[in-house]
């Protein structure tokens, strides 16, 4: 109780909720703007977090998520683009509402679905995180090391469609890994004399690289290759009712917790993340519907169902990040780095090594599930203004974070290279269906796995037949092994 009480005064101070309020404006302005993903808007922000307390930079960050999740809405309903992947399920009745009239009844009920959902599963990654660190530091490596193959099959198959290039994308994330000074000897490896290699490949510029530069690489294709073509605006017809009753809330809150245990779901399990959380939800809660819905032309419900389980992924995909230190998603392994900056290494052993910073982390996530309500209620037309801002406006500025964040992270313009590099790769990989998610996730938890493996073949000395003996391995080697089978055979 002592470090909790110490963790919520470090969240409650004023720089601690600023950096909350801060992180919510950034994450809408990303959330509304059509084409910048959530990913990449953290990944720029990583750096911007060198000046700040651990605490500070990781409520900035979280706010960021949170926020960009809820404002990925107002995009979907308002234009049917939706300023998110995990948003686009949220046009199938977001924008016949708007159509109909209904556009801010719209955006209020999918606020107040976000924040519903991810307040929902903050709480059980509170429940859980914890007793899941206390039953992973009773796996050696060898469970460790079945555990990571078996991520690392499960996000391949589900990152894009050809498990395959899923695999090859994720051992090429493996592979690079691996450069730098060997753990055991401090050997050079693939360093080509270069010393700055020695450290292997920066961090923060593989996923900014890779996702910041690479999307904007995307967006400037996408600009050249649109026609200029007249554009007829949809005529909405004039809003009569722009409050939400009661008996509205009645009707779709129990859409709203089937979702948000669907996306608290797919946080826990590695590689599904909020895109297949959202069409899940909507899918699922479809076929549930009752005389009366319309999923499809304009209801509620269907708003609610994405929204829901889209912000119950984030707080959920931490729940591994914390437990076994696998991040359980894009945006978990990203918030790695930014443990990582701050001289924090996420597992289960933080909670013995850093626990008033877990805590702390705690209650900065509910301030900024407060902070999405308030600050979207209040902004709500404001920021519905910003999806008119130009992707030509949008994209420089993009870039010159990418290139200045990399810069300060060593102090060498080598990161800078490094990450054009990388963003140049991410757009190859993307233009032929490999899957730079898959490719991210091998190369953050890689140093991890090397040494998991090297202990566990150390342990079996070297034999198959000793894995028998670890029934927990075994049995997540059997998952992984029936997971690609299945995959194999379905491409559902």
């Amino acid at each position: 109780m002592d470090l909790f009480i110490q963790g919520a005064q470090d969240a409650l101070t004023l720089s601690s909720i600023l950096s909350v309020i801060g992180g919510i404006f950034l994450g809408y302005l990303v959330g509304v703007l059509p084409g910048l993903s959530r990913p990449a808007a953290l990944s720029v922000a990583v750096p911007l977090t060198y000046a700040m307390t651990p605490i500070g930079a990781i409520a900035f960050l979280v706010g960021v998520t949170k926020a960009s999740a809820a404002g990925g809405a107002t995009g979907a309903i308002l234009l049917n683009t939706p300023g998110e992947p995990s948003s686009a399920a949220t046009t199938f009745d977001g924008y016949p509402l708007a159509q109909k009239g209904e556009a801010t009844r719209a955006l209020k009920i999918a606020l107040y679905a976000s924040v519903f959902g991810d307040l929902m599963a903050t709480l059980v990654l509170i429940l859980l995180a914890a007793s899941l660190a206390q039953f992973a530091l009773k796996m050696g490596p060898v469970e460790m090391t079945a555990v990571m193959i078996f991520a690392l099959s499960f996000i391949a198959a589900l990152s894009g469609t050809s498990l395959s290039r899923g695999i090859i994308s994720g051992v090429l994330g493996l592979f690079l890994a691996t450069v730098g000074l060997d753990p055991e000897s401090a050997t050079p490896r693939m360093t080509f004399g270069n010393i700055e290699l020695f450290d292997g490949i920066p961090l923060i510029a593989a996923t900014v690289g890779m996702l910041a530069f690479t999307e904007m690489l995307t967006q400037v294709q996408t600009l050249f290759a649109n026609r200029a073509e007249a554009s007829e605006s949809s005529r909405f017809q004039p809003e009569t009712n722009k409050r939400i009753a009661f008996s509205d809330i009645k009707r779709v809150f129990p859409v709203s917790l089937r979702a948000t245990g669907i996306g608290i779901a797919a946080g826990i399990i590695p590689g599904l993340g909020p895109t297949i959380g959202a069409f899940l939800s909507y899918a699922i809660n479809k076929r549930l519907a009752k005389s009366g819905d319309s999923y499809g032309e304009g209801d509620l419900k269907g708003v609610v169902a994405t929204e829901s389980a889209d912000n119950a992924v984030l707080p959920a995909s931490l729940i591994p990040l914390f437990a076994i230190g696998l991040p359980g998603s894009v945006s978990a392994a990203i918030l790695v780095s930014a443990f990582m900056l701050h001289g924090v290494q996420p597992g289960p052993l933080v909670f013995e090594q850093h626990p008033r910073l877990i805590y702390g982390i705690y209650v900065s996530m509910i301030v900024a599930s407060l902070a999405m309500l308030l600050v979207g209620r209040l902004g709500l037309t404001i920021f519905a203004r910003i999806t008119l801002v130009p992707a030509q406006f949008i994209i420089p500025f993009v870039v010159l974070f990418c290139v200045v964040g990399t810069y300060l992270e060593r102090d060498t313009v080598f990161s800078v290279f490094a990450m054009l590099g990388l963003g140049l790769l991410g757009f190859i990989m993307q233009r032929y269906g490999y899957s730079v998610v898959t490719f991210l996730i091998g190369f953050v938890i890689g140093p991890i796995f090397e040494l998991s493996l090297r202990q566990a073949l150390i342990i079996t000395n070297h034999s198959l037949v000793a894995v028998l003996h670890h029934p927990i391995a075994l049995g997540f080697l059997g998952a992984a092994f029936l997971s690609i089978i299945l995959f194999l055979r379905s491409n559902r």
